[in-house]
């Protein structure tokens, strides 16, 4: 069969499964899967079981719903699928997390989070791209060969589905350490990206690595009134705003001294573009320097994700005596977190404003990534996504942190990861109205059953 003719007959099966992939997602996203603490844990288990039932209709022969502990932590369940390799061909392990984000108030979708709706091309619903889309993608991908695949054709699969990405899989080392033989592959497909913009597919070659703290800032022992002592003594919020603002320069740009900073390559990103995706007011002036790649994807940045302090609807006339700030960093590739965690402890501590008394409380650590795109994998995967879209994969670095990237990297070192994904600039993952574009997925599914394809056939 030639190269044409079976491209073909993928496109012809792949399109064939696309109202059934559809069908399911929607049913995965109704489930309200929120992995924090504070929801219903229920969910999860119910999504888990789902997703293990569509693994099992696609033909996996082994799957089992599982946990793992870390110390006193018992994890959310995750899934694991898995179809022995043929003599000589390699395994392909396909992750993607069944977990999401917490809603946020229903005021602010325009359609119930949990329940999926369409609109003008998109499907809206919290976990619609973030990751539900990236957990039927694998299913769609193993729906459409696995039929065609007799037991000594095609590769080895190995389907890992975590069930707490979103509250940054705590226990994944965990879950390597106890599953480390059943998880080996020679190739991993992360399928929790995005697209450079629709229509247009891209592999992501560079994460940021995260740290984040909490700073507290104390300047009494107890509140006082704000008329009778006011002037001699900064409120603690006040001097928490004065800490918080020295943490950017002039430009804007992070003034944390002994940071990694780095270029990203040329890429087709202008200011208008970002500001239109972003979302950003018409008055407001971008921060910082350097190309807007550069600033997105190879410079750290800093974040006030948190606040502590007096709510306006409860204020009485009193100098706050206490405050306290979430402060997130996002850290460019090369940076060792912890190395960026006592050079943010350094600066917080030097600066405290008036001599105010400030405690840093360390928080989260994660590793940035670079990917090797010189392998025969990346190679297929590139061709493939190219060949899905009908158009040319473009090679992006993202601002934000998959952590457990790096720890897949250090126990498989020798496995090529591709990171790859169903999102584009609009769908607005962890926010209201998330949501995927429908034509994009379907390409997007497409591409994973050609580049399954690609690496049956460099055995």
């Amino acid at each position: 069969m030639s190269d044409d003719t079976r491209i073909s007959s993928l496109r012809a099966a792949s399109a064939a499964q696309d109202a059934t992939t559809r069908a399911d997602l929607e049913a995965l996203v109704r489930i309200p899967s929120v992995s924090a603490r504070a929801f219903d844990a229920g969910h999860v288990h119910a999504s888990a079981a789902a997703v293990a039932d569509l693994l099992r209709g696609a033909g996996m022969p082994r799957v089992d719903v599982v946990t793992a502990r870390a110390g006193d932590l018992e994890s959310h369940p995750a899934v694991i699928a898995r179809r022995p390799a043929p003599a000589g061909a390699p395994t392909v392990l396909l992750y993607a997390h069944h977990d999401v984000q917490p809603p946020g108030r229903d005021g602010d979708w325009s359609s119930p989070p949990f329940e999926p709706t369409e609109r003008d091309g998109r499907l809206f619903g919290r976990g619609a791209a973030d990751d539900k889309a990236g957990v039927m993608a694998h299913v769609h991908a193993l729906r459409t060969l696995l039929p065609t695949w007799g037991p000594d054709e095609g590769v080895g699969v190995t389907v890992f589905v975590e069930g707490e990405e979103e509250i940054g899989s705590p226990t994944f080392a965990a879950f390597l350490t106890e599953h480390r033989e059943a998880l080996a592959a020679d190739v991993i497909v992360v399928a929790d990206s995005g697209n450079w913009r629709v229509g247009v597919p891209a592999l992501t070659t560079t994460l940021r690595g995260l740290v984040d703290c909490d700073v507290t800032v104390d300047v009494l022992s107890h509140a006082v009134h704000s008329g009778v002592n006011g002037g001699p003594v900064l409120d603690a919020l006040t001097s928490l705003a004065r800490l918080l603002a020295t943490l950017h320069d002039e430009n804007g740009d992070v003034a944390v001294d002994g940071l990694v900073r780095g270029h990203a390559p040329l890429v087709d990103l202008d200011e208008a573009t970002f500001r239109a995706d972003a979302g950003v007011l018409p008055e407001v002036r971008l921060a910082g320097t350097g190309t807007i790649a550069d600033r997105l994807w190879t410079k750290p940045a800093i974040a006030v994700t948190g606040l502590d302090a007096t709510p306006v609807d409860l204020v009485s006339n009193t100098l706050i005596p206490s405050a306290r700030a979430k402060i997130s960093m996002r850290l460019a590739p090369g940076q060792d977190p912890a190395a960026a965690m006592t050079a943010l402890r350094r600066h917080l501590l030097a600066n405290a404003p008036f001599g105010a008394r400030v405690r840093v409380d360390d928080g989260d650590e994660g590793q940035a990534f670079s990917a090797d795109t010189s392998t025969r994998a990346y190679e297929v995967a590139r061709a493939a996504l190219t060949e899905a879209f009908g158009a040319e994969t473009v090679e992006m670095g993202m601002g934000g942190s998959i952590p457990f990237i790096a720890d897949l990297s250090a126990v498989y070192p020798r496995a090529a990861i591709l990171v790859t994904g169903v999102e584009d600039p609009d769908s607005r993952a962890h926010g209201a109205d998330e949501s995927l574009h429908l034509a994009d997925f379907a390409r997007a599914c497409l591409g994973e059953v050609l580049l399954l394809d690609g690496l049956s056939r460099e055995s």
